[in-house]
Parts: C-alpha cells; structure tokens; sequence
C-alpha cells in the first residue's frame, strides 16, 4: 500500500510540475506575442506620423512655390 501511495504521489507531482511548466511557457508566450504587437503597433503609428510630415513637407512647399 505505500509503495502505491508514493508512487501516486509522484505522479500527482509530476503532472503538477508539467501544468506549471506549461502555464509559465504559454505565459512567456503571450507576453512575447504582446511585445511583438506593441513594436507593430509603435512602427506603425510612426510610419502614419512619418507619412503626415512628408504630406505636410509637400503642402508647405506647394504654398511656398505658389506665393
């Protein structure tokens, strides 16, 4: 009977420390997928404000030329 009961427990343990690893694996996981959606995110918001000045730029210099 304890042999049983220990080995019971070691398997209890064992499967315990397999949902913990994987919790903490899909836990790194998220956070590296929301990391990589913030750097989209700021790239983008960066190309729209890039893509405002040159508009911007363009629309000075046609007024300038045209005064």
């Amino acid at each position: 009977m304890l042999v049983v009961l220990v080995v019971l427990l070691v398997v209890l343990l064992v499967i315990f420390l397999v949902l913990v690893v994987l919790l903490v694996v899909l836990l790194v996981v998220l956070l590296a997928v929301l990391l990589v959606l913030l750097l989209v995110l700021v790239l983008l918001v960066v190309l729209v404000l890039v893509l405002v000045l040159l508009v911007v730029l363009v629309l000075v210099l046609v007024l300038f030329y045209k005064i």
